[in-house]
C-alpha cells in the first residue's frame, strides 16, 4: 500500500516555533481545507487520536470514510467543530448540551444530539441523531475554522484496528486511502472521546478521558447505559460499542496476579503497569511498561500496541488494570481489544 502524503504541522502545538514555521504550518493547514472542499480526505490530529476527515455535510465524502475504513453504515461519525454554535450546523437543538459543553468543551467529550434532516444521514448512521465534539487540538480546531464547517472524523484507521496516535500509525494502517495527513504530534489522551447521548436521559455510552464522577459534577443525573457492547449489523448512536474494537493484529490475551504460563521468549509481549516487569524479563519476554497513573497509561496504550503489531509479535499479554473507576475506559478498550474476532474481521 503507498504511503499518504505527510505534512508536518507541529508548529501550531509548539510555543515556541518560529513565526515563519507557523506561517508554513498555517499555509498547510489552507491547503487541507481546500482538500476537504474537494471531497478528499485529510488525517487530523486531536488530543485523543487521529481523525479520517471529511467535510461533515458531504455525502460523497462520507462515503469515502466508510469504503477508506471498511466501516459498516451502521457506525456513526462524529462532527467536529469549534463550539456549541457551530454544532447547529447538524443538531436542531443543543440547549441540553450548553452545561456540559461549558464544562468540557473543546475537549475530550462527544454529545449525542438531535440531528438536523437536512444533514447527510450516513453521519449518523442512519439515526435521527448526531454525534458532535469539539476538539481541543489546535491543529484540528485550525482546520475546521479554515473550512468553516463541520469535519466528520472517526479514528483513522481500518475498521476495529487500533486507533492511531501518531501519523506514522495513519500511515502504516490506511496508506493511500487517505489523500494528506497533518502531522501535529503524538496525540496526548491517547483514547478516544467519552460519549454522553443528551436525546433523553442523560446517558453515558462509551467511556473515555472524562470519567464518569467529573461528569455528574455537571449533570448529577447522568448514568452508564446498562449496554455498553453491540453486534457489528447494529445500529448505535455512537462510535466504539463495538464488542471487539481498537484490536491490534495479534491476538490479546488479558491476565491478573501472576505472569501467565504461556509468556517466554518468541511466544509474545507484555504490556504491564510495572509491578510485574522484572519477573517477565526474567524469562526473557518483551516487556513494554505503561506505569501505574491510568491518564499516562492511557496515552501510551495504543502506541504501545501499535509496536508490538509492528514487531509481529505472536501474543500479547497484558496484566488487568485496577479493579477503580478511574481505570474503567483503560479496562474497556483493553476488554473489546481482547474480545474474539468476529466473521466479518
Amino acid at each position: 500500500m503507498s504511503a499518504s502524503r505527510i505534512v508536518d504541522v507541529r508548529a501550531l502545538v509548539d510555543p515556541g516555533a518560529s513565526t515563519e514555521a507557523r506561517d508554513r504550518a498555517l499555509a498547510a493547514i489552507a491547503d487541507a481545507a481546500q482538500l476537504l472542499r474537494d471531497g478528499g480526505l485529510v488525517a487530523v490530529p486531536t488530543e485523543t487520536v487521529y481523525g479520517l476527515g471529511a467535510r461533515a455535510l458531504d455525502a460523497a465524502a462520507l462515503a469515502r470514510i466508510f469504503a477508506a475504513k471498511g466501516r459498516p453504515p451502521t457506525h456513526p461519525l462524529i462532527a467536529h467543530v469549534l463550539d456549541l454554535d457551530g454544532a447547529l450546523a447538524v443538531a436542531t437543538d443543543v440547549s441540553a448540551a450548553r452545561r456540559l459543553a461549558a464544562a468540557f468543551w473543546p475537549g475530550p467529550l462527544t454529545l449525542v444530539l438531535p440531528r438536523r434532516r437536512d444533514v447527510p444521514s450516513a453521519l449518523s448512521g442512519g439515526l435521527p441523531t448526531v454525534a458532535v465534539r469539539a476538539p481541543a487540538h489546535p491543529v484540528a480546531r485550525a482546520l475546521i475554522l479554515a473550512l468553516g464547517e463541520p469535519i466528520a472524523a472517526p479514528s483513522a484507521n481500518r475498521f476495529q484496528a487500533v486507533s492511531p496516535t501518531e501519523a506514522a500509525h495513519v500511515v502504516a494502517g490506511l496508506g493511500e486511502a487517505v489523500d494528506l495527513v497533518l502531522d501535529g504530534g503524538a496525540a496526548i489522551r491517547g483514547i478516544e472521546s467519552t460519549v454522553v447521548d443528551l436525546t433523553g436521559e442523560p446517558t453515558i455510552l462509551r467511556l473515555g478521558p472524562i470519567d464518569d464522577e467529573a461528569l455528574r459534577r455537571i449533570e448529577p443525573a447522568i448514568r452508564r447505559a446498562t449496554r455498553l457492547s453491540l453486534d457489528e449489523a447494529e445500529v448505535r448512536s455512537s462510535p466504539g460499542l463495538d464488542a471487539r474494537h481498537y484490536a491490534p493484529r495479534a491476538p490479546v490475551q488479558l491476565f491478573a496476579g501472576v505472569l501467565p504460563l504461556g509468556l517466554a521468549p518468541g511466544d509474545g509481549a507484555m504490556l504491564c503497569g510495572g509491578a510485574l516487569a522484572d519477573a517477565a524479563r526474567a524469562r526473557g519476554a518483551r516487556v513494554l511498561v505503561l506505569g501505574a497513573d491510568p491518564a499516562a497509561y492511557a496515552a501510551g496504550l495504543y502506541a504501545a500496541l501499535h509496536t508490538l503489531d509492528g514487531e509481529d509479535v505472536p501474543r500479547i499479554f497484558v496484566e488487568e488494570p485496577p479493579a477503580s473507576a478511574s481505570w474503567d475506559a483503560v479496562r474497556d478498550r483493553l476488554t473489546r481489544s481482547a474480545a474474539p474476532r468476529s466473521r466479518r474481521s
